[in-house]
């Protein structure tokens, strides 16, 4: 593995001390003067919000050209990505629109977590299971988690959506965070504005087929992808086999957590539009270390196919490929000059591990170049996207990864700023 440094600008350089105070006589007060208009306009500059990558869609790439294809998979669509390197490894169609029946669960277990995050509701908080709630899984044909009236906690509402999927439960949560169901629905289609989804419209906290309710396989994995991201502790209701409620006994509707004990997660979907579709999630340990991937799979043609298929293609994902870490978490990718701070430089790196995978036996090929937004310009705030790390497989493009700013870096005094505005303005 090799790297490099590539640069926006050149390198921080500039007369010596005794060169700039001869250069001064001849005329430095009026530099001076002019420096200090020019570190103004700099500074100003400096404070606006710095260039970043998004936080959607845009880091949810396709494959670059060199990786290997997945196997045969009997789906009309799907979508494989690595949490870990943040890099998806394997897409067919992913971009057809198709109603998200049951997948829409993972936006509304999404907005419960957000709601119990933010101290808006406990999971032993007791909610009721509305006529509305109850009516939503007796008129699709699902079973109900409880009748009409009962009270449920948030937990185990969470745990009923999770395992069987019940509608009443969805109805019930969305009741409970938001008042009604229409503004519930009006905070998902806002989250999925955040989320940076295009082609998603929620119409109801269920799935149930109605009109203009739609996404896609990419938009929906993505949901997938940050319900785990934000909300790890969701896994503690979706890896559940069964669910025992007033003393009866309910199988998960996802096969898969009876076949891989390394799949803990997450939702099963079918509707004539959509095929039989899941979302799944597995964590298994690869050497001393762990990996997490997460798959979308539209369009099987029976429950069977649907986890036979899933499960094919998470197998693939973990042997055909080797993950590479790159540098550990906080861990400084390279050190940039930085002007007018109170410091001369500062690290650059990401506060999660870079890792990479790359097709299996191919590890020594990994080469990474560096490109800064130079001159980089105090003040920097900790976390601040001031660079870009590329890395190549060979000649190949594989990944793109942002690089903040370690440490913060705070204005120098008056003098310090004024002496690299010369600085800058002599190169």
């Amino acid at each position: 593995m090799s790297s490099r440094l590539l640069r926006r600008s050149s390198d921080r350089t500039g007369l010596s001390v005794s060169g700039l105070s001869r250069w001064c006589r001849a005329g430095c007060v009026g530099l001076a003067v002019l420096a200090l208009g020019w570190g103004a306009m700099s500074g100003a500059h400096a404070q606006a919000p710095a260039q970043t990558v998004s936080s959607g869609l845009a880091g949810f790439s396709e494959p670059p050209p060199g990786m290997p294809p997945p196997p045969e998979i009997a789906a009309r669509s799907f979508i494989l990505h690595d949490l870990g390197s943040q890099q998806t490894l394997a897409v067919r169609q992913p971009d057809q629109a198709v109603p998200p029946a049951s997948l829409t669960k993972l936006m509304t277990a999404y907005l419960v977590y957000q709601a119990v995050d933010a101290g808006q509701l406990r999971l032993e908080d007791t909610l009721p299971v509305s006529e509305r709630a109850w009516q939503a899984a007796i008129g699709s044909g699902a079973r109900a988690l409880a009748a009409a009236g009962a009270r449920l906690t948030v937990a185990e509402l969470l745990q009923g959506m999770a395992v069987l999927g019940a509608n009443d439960a969805a109805v019930a949560l969305a009741e409970g965070v938001a008042g009604s169901v229409d503004d519930f629905v009006a905070r998902m289609n806002r989250q999925a504005q955040v989320f940076g989804l295009k082609a998603t419209q929620f119409r109801n906290p269920d799935g149930r087929a109605v009109s203009g309710q739609a996404s896609t396989p990419r938009e929906l994995a993505w949901i997938a992808v940050r319900l785990l991201t934000d909300f790890p502790q969701a896994l503690t209701h979706y890896r559940q086999p069964a669910l025992t409620l007033r003393g009866a006994r309910h199988a998960s509707t996802n096969l898969l957590l009876l076949r891989d004990p390394s799949v803990d997660g997450l939702q099963v979907a079918y509707a004539d539009r959509l095929g039989y579709a899941m979302a799944a999630t597995s964590r298994r340990p690869v050497g001393g270390s762990e990996r997490r991937l997460v798959a979308l799979v539209v369009g099987t043609p029976s429950a069977q196919a649907r986890a036979t298929e899933t499960q094919k293609l998470l197998n693939w994902g973990y042997s055909g490929f080797d993950v590479v870490r790159l540098f550990a978490a906080g861990q400084a990718v390279s050190t940039a000059p930085v002007w007018k701070g109170s410091a001369r430089s500062v690290p650059l790196g990401r506060t999660q591990a870079i890792l990479v995978a790359v097709p299996r036996g191919q590890a020594a090929r990994i080469q990474t170049t560096l490109t800064r937004q130079d001159p980089l310009l105090a003040p920097l705030a900790q976390g601040q996207t001031v660079g870009t790390l590329h890395i190549t497989l060979g000649t190949q493009p594989w990944q793109t990864l942002p690089l903040q700013a370690l440490e913060a870096v705070p204005s120098a005094g008056w003098l310090g700023r004024t002496w690299d505005a010369i600085r800058l303005g002599i190169q």
